[in-house]
């Protein structure tokens, strides 16, 4: 009986991230179109520019708080705190692994754009 209260809490906390996903995902479909005067190219540029800045810090600080939770709570199961179980402290180490994978690619992206850009003729 015990074993399945565990495997109740680990599926439960797992339909509670797919559902915070899909509201993320859905929150992404939701961008704001450009009309046409508004696309000059100095407007979209500076446009872009503060959105892509802010948009990658703000996926650096989140892989960073993953990571930083992952800490917390594998410092907290290893001191013994009985409010913290085994399967939370792994699914989020899953995640602090698997954002800071994203991460990792997504920077080498911009590094092989940049490299490409660069090899490009004037």
């Amino acid at each position: 009986m015990i074993e399945r209260a565990d495997i109740n809490s680990v599926l439960a906390q797992m339909r509670s991230l797919r559902s915070e996903m899909q509201q993320t995902s859905t929150a992404r479909m939701e961008l704001p179109s450009l009309r046409p005067e508004e696309m000059s190219p100095s407007r979209v540029n500076e446009s872009e520019k503060g959105s892509f800045t802010s948009l990658l810090k703000s996926a650096v600080d989140n892989v960073n708080g993953h990571q930083q939770s992952a800490n917390r709570m594998r410092e907290a199961y290893e001191r013994g705190d009985p409010s913290v179980d085994l399967p939370q402290v792994m699914i989020q180490a899953q995640k602090a692994s698997i954002s800071f994978e994203a991460m990792t690619q997504v920077r080498n992206r911009l590094v092989q754009a940049y490299e490409d850009i660069s090899k490009m003729p004037i």
